[in-house]
This record gives C-alpha cells, structure tokens and sequence, in this order.
C-alpha cells in the first residue's frame, strides 16, 4: 500500500494516503516503525507472555492476563466487528507486521533480551486495548471492602470513601463559544494514567481524502480514540468512574474429567485447561484456566484453599469493545456524528466532551454499564445466591446541557448513577473556579489551569493542625509556617515538602491504630492487587475523610496530628523542596542501563496538576498527565498539545524525549496542519 510519512519539527507523524484502508495500513506501520519494542512488549502482556523476556517480576501480571482470558475476549469481540471495521483493523495489523519485519532492528531491547518480533493476529489490538483498561473499573476495590466488612463489619465498608490507589482518572473540560475569545469552543484534555515510558499516547495526524485527523492514539490500535479534532469537530474523554466489573465469590470442585461451580441452579459444568508461562531465567509456571457461567477465574481454583473469585466484565459477555466506534469518529463532522459515534462506545465507560463548529456541544457518558443488585457493584457476590445476576443494560447512560462550561474530572457527578467511588471534588471545583473567572478564554491562556498547584484537600489536616495549643516551640513554629502556607504544591516550596511529610506521618499513625490493625495483616490475595489492599496507600488516600469520620471512636486524629507535628519538629523537618522528593518514577519494561534522571514534579493527587504520590508511602509519582491537549475549534492550527516525553520510541532519537521539559513546565506544542511546514520522509 502506498503513503506518506511526514513529520513536524517534534518528529510527530503525519500520515497521508489514498482512502482509509491504505491509511489504517499506514498508521499500523508507522506505530511499529516509532514503537515496535513498545507494541511487542504490549502484545505479550495482553498474552501473558511478558515473563517469558522479562523475567520473574512479570509472572503475577502473565498469570492474570490469562486466567482472565484477555487474548481470547480479544478474539471473540474481533469475530464480532462488522466486515467493514474487521477490514480497517485488518489493514492497521499488515501496517505493524511489515514494520516489525522491516525496522524492529533499530530498537536495541530486542537483542538486549533476545526477543525475536513475533506477528500480529487481526485481533491483536483488541487484546491491546482490552489489557490497557481491564483495570479501569477498579474492581481490586472490591476485595478491599470485602476484607473492611470482614475485619471490621459491614458499617466500615465506606470507611475508607473517596478516591482509593486508582490506576486512572483525568481533568477535562469544555468552554462554550460565548466563554472564548474566539467566538468558538475550547476542548481541553488532561489524562491521568501510570506514566510508561515510552507513553501510552502518540499525537499523530491521519489523512486521506475522506478525512483529516488529528489526535492521541494508543500505539498498537487504530484510530484515534480518546482525543481527536476532524477540523469540523473535536472531542476528548475522562474515565466516569463507573463500576461495570463484578466479582463473584465461586465455589469449585473437582470432579473425575471436570471442574464444576456451584450456582443458583446447583452445580453447573466449567471449563478448564492448563497453560504454561515461560520465564525467562526461571522455571516454567503452569496455571490452571477456569471459567464458571459468571466469568473467569482470577483468583484461586477448585483445590483450594478457601473460595475461588470469578470476574464479569462487559466485553467478555457481550463479545464486544467498541471498536465500531473508531472509524466512525475519523469521520466525525459535527457533534451529532461524534455522539452517534459514543453510542457504539463499550470499553472502557467514559465522560465525553465534545463541540464543533457550528456551535454544538456534547457532554455525556458513554460505555456498557450492566443493570444488577445494588450489592454486586460495592462488594463480592455469592455465586450460589440468587439475584446477583446481570439483568440487561444501563440506557440512555447520562448526558447533560453545558452552560458557558464543562468540566470532567472523575468527580461524583454526571457518572453518579453508574458508580460507588469516585475521586473527591477538589479538582472539579478547582478548574470551575478557573474557568468562571474569565470569558476570554484562549488555547494558551488554558495552560494556567493544567497546572494549577492548589491542594484543597490539605483543609482538614490543616484544620485539626490550627486546632492544636500547648505544642513545643519547634512545634509551634511549625504550625504557624503551615498555616501561612498558600497551599500550592509548588515543586520549589520548602513548606509544601514539609506539609507533604506532615500528612505522611499522620498516615503511618493512623495506619498503626489498634482500631485498624486487623486490615494491615497478609490479605492471602495475588500480589497483583496488593495496591488496592495496602492499609498505608488506602488511608494517604482516605486521609481527608479519615480525619472526620464518626467511624473510629477510640481514634483521637487531633492527638495523631500533635504527634506527628512533634515528630517533624523534634528532627524530621525537611529542609528540601518538595520537587527534591516528588519526582516522577516512569515505569519502563526494560528499565535502560543508564536510567534517566527522575525529573523534580509540582503538583499532588487532588491538585489539577495531578501528580500523584501514594501519602505515607513514597513521595515519588508514577501517575500523572499522560498527554495535554487543547481543542480549538475557530482554528485547528490553533490547537495545542504535549506529552511526557516524545514521539519516538527508541532509545537515542532526538525525539525520544525532547518534549519532556515542556511537559514538566506546562508549556503546550502548537499543532502544525499545514503540510508546506512539514518534512517528508524519503523512501
């Protein structure tokens, strides 16, 4: 298939071709060209076969990828595509293969662990996709108020509300024309995910004859999913923060030739099989593959100990991920045609914002949310009891009007029908009082917000501090120091390190309480979900509703911040900023010889700029904003965008990492459209 490959002064493709499939083809070659040892590493992890040249360290997560049956959910959903959208991903997966072939040699990880680039199935960005959001739910969230309702009874379940170790979450929102400058809307996309490196988004143009795309796509699938802009219409998401997994407690035994679960109806057949997990400079592991008429198998089997955990989650009942969706936003032109687009959306469910140019705006949710018992979607389930069974689907899912703005950022809102947590407020109210400040806004002037340092969850803690009397003189200085602080998480600020460390050690006290100690124990569960299970992570968390609640009698918290105010002063004071300790900890799948510098971050998790540390625990982020963008829809030249670290992926191109220091300082890339200001590559 013939293209071409143009780049921007960032290296950022921008790919031309006759019609959509030469372009799907296109795009597939040029994710493997840029990122061919990302894609692979990708491809195994949606297999299960990370471990096999990574080592040990990966076994936990192969284990989970193919007890929950990813790759065969993968295939299931792909046989489900329409001949039409079954022919463009076709067409993206022979673009990946011929480039593996051709220049997955230029990536020195390969030879570094021997891995030889294996081939694409058709259904191998399915698995991609599916691998990269199985954990969006939070469904470990579950195990974690099961072992609160065992360890401290069915009251204590919502101890611990508010936003719990998330793996996702994101800020956006949406300026009417009649808030701009221009006279048009803004879109602003800010995700938040585990940073990788390289990352999760490539900002990338497609462009044929039927249409002219700019976006974010996820490197391995086609399209652009998550943030686009058609020059007629542009879009963006945030997670909803709905639950649409359910965990089933299972019980399995083992007959003659079979494995069979208990349910409603009695013992019911399951199927099972053994697979192998190669692992390279180790032993094979074998695991057993069990799936009851609730789903697969994740945690346990039928020779015990204890209960088995089965997972339900929409695309493995429904054989469906929403794939349908992503050609049809290629060739969006209005928000009609976007919203028509959301509607065939499943995974994961998602906050989307969208406007064009004639003044339409979009503000919904869209995704598969099963209708079920209100318990199922809080805790695990009894298999064996009936009424836990899914009884068809939300619809409509929730939309609303948008007035001069809206903003999404995982806050109980337009989402709160579907869900059980969501993330505190802080940030929503935040960039609403933002944005109500101006009615002028531009692209630029939207950097302003994207990195905005305001911690209003610092209140209580602070609250309970200016509370305190009799302290030590070192003490007192202390209190007066915090309580005079801006509350800016500014990566240069001595006080926010020492605000930071005060609300540390108030964690640690308070996750040393005897009223919690029955949660700090082993929890018997795969060390996959120990995040989700840590006491210290759930309280940093917590922390603000911990320090009010009416749910720990014999808990004193002003006696914990007086403690803990002592300890700081009587010699654990820091003296550095907080950007020295706050720094950014990219996870990379073959961390390189010469590992990077750790930049210094601003920032803490309920700021805007959310940069997320885990509060008694560490001081580092591994979780912050995997890409900028702002939509602009008087202009499509006009748009901006950043991401972590570049469009390149291997190691020593000058654009592996060159946009790195633009994103640490909030600064946005303008988007280059016009094709005389690009470079074309030869051959």
């Amino acid at each position: 298939m013939t293209h071409d490959v143009f780049r921007d002064d960032w290296g950022i493709p921008h790919l031309r071709a006759g019609d959509p499939l030469e372009l799907a083809y296109a795009q597939g070659h040029n994710a493997a060209t840029d990122r061919a040892w990302q894609l692979e590493v990708e491809r195994h992890r949606a297999q299960g076969g990370s471990a096999a040249f990574l080592g040990a360290d990966h076994v936990d997560w192969d284990r989970f990828a193919r007890q929950a049956q990813l790759a065969d959910t993968a295939q299931r959903c792909f046989t489900r595509l329409g001949q039409a959208t079954a022919t463009w991903v076709r067409a993206y997966v022979d673009g990946v293969n011929d480039a593996l072939r051709e220049t997955a040699h230029r990536a020195p990880e390969f030879a570094e662990t021997g891995l030889a680039p294996g081939r694409w199935e058709p259904w191998t960005p399915l698995a991609l996709w599916l691998s990269h959001h199985i954990l969006f739910a939070g469904f470990p969230s579950k195990l974690w108020r099961e072992r609160v309702a065992e360890q401290l009874g069915d009251r204590a379940v919502g101890l611990f509300a508010t936003d719990g170790p998330a793996t996702s979450g994101s800020n956006g929102w949406l300026v009417a024309a009649d808030r701009t400058a221009t006279g048009a809307a803004l879109i602003a996309g800010d995700p938040h995910r585990f940073i990788e490196d390289p990352g999760i988004y490539q900002q990338i143009r497609l462009a044929c004859p039927e249409f002219d795309v700019i976006g974010l796509a996820v490197p391995g699938v086609p399209g652009i999913a998550h943030f686009g802009h058609t020059g007629g219409a542009a879009w963006a998401i945030t997670n909803a923060m709905a639950d649409y997994q359910d965990l089933y407690r299972e019980r399995l035994r083992r007959t003659e030739h079979a494995v069979e679960a208990l349910g409603p109806d009695g013992w019911r057949p399951a199927t099972a099989h053994i697979e192998t997990i190669e692992v390279a400079g180790g032993e094979p592991v074998t695991v057993e593959v069990v799936e009851t008429e609730r789903g697969p198998v994740v945690i346990g089997g039928p020779d015990g100990p204890g209960e088995a955990v089965s997972l339900r989650c929409p695309p493995r009942v429904r054989e469906e991920l929403g794939f349908e969706a992503l050609p049809a936003l290629l060739r969006a032109r209005t928000v009609a045609d976007v919203d028509a687009a959301f509607d065939r959306w499943a995974e994961p469910v998602n906050v989307v914002q969208a406007a064009d140019t004639a003044g339409g705006l979009l503000h919904r949710v869209a995704g598969a949310v099963p209708l079920r018992h209100p318990r199922n979607l809080v805790r695990l389930v009894p298999a064996w009891e009936p009424g836990h069974a899914w009884q068809g689907w939300h619809a409509p899912l929730p939309r609303a009007q948008v007035d001069g703005y809206a903003v999404m950022a995982n806050e109980r809102g337009l989402a709160e029908p579907l869900g059980v947590e969501f993330s505190a407020p802080h940030r929503a109210e935040r960039i609403t009082e933002l944005l109500a400040a101006s009615t002028s806004w531009t692209g630029p002037r939207m950097t302003a917000v994207h990195t905005d340092t305001h911690l209003a969850s610092s209140r209580p803690l602070l609250d309970l501090l200016a509370g305190l009397t009799g302290l030590s003189s070192a003490a007192e200085q202390l209190r007066e120091e915090l309580l005079g602080w801006d509350r800016r998480m500014a990566a240069d600020s001595v006080t926010a390190a020492r605000y930071a460390a005060l609300r540390s050690a108030v964690v640690r006290r308070l996750a040393a309480e005897p009223a919690l100690a029955a949660l700090a124990g082993p929890t018997g569960r795969p060390a996959l979900f120990a995040p989700w299970l840590s006491l210290t992570s759930r309280i940093g968390f917590a922390l603000e509703h911990l320090l009010s609640t009416d749910l720990l009698p014999d808990t004193d918290p002003a006696a914990l911040v007086r403690a803990a105010v002592e300890q700081l002063a009587g010699g654990e004071l820091p003296v550095t900023t907080w950007g020295e300790t706050h720094r950014l900890t990219p996870w990379q799948a073959l961390p390189e010889s010469e590992s990077p510098s750790r930049p210094e971050l601003a920032g803490d998790h309920d700021c805007v700029l959310s940069t997320s540390c885990v509060p008694g625990l560490t001081d580092l982020s591994a979780r912050a904003s995997a890409a900028r963008c702002v939509w602009d829809l008087a202009r499509r030249d006009d748009s901006l965008w950043v991401v972590p670290f570049g469009a390149s992926g291997l190691p020593g191109d000058p654009h592996r990492r060159d946009q790195l220091p633009l994103w640490l300082s909030g600064a946005l890339i303008p988007v280059v459209t016009d094709w005389n200001r690009l470079s074309k590559e030869q051959g």
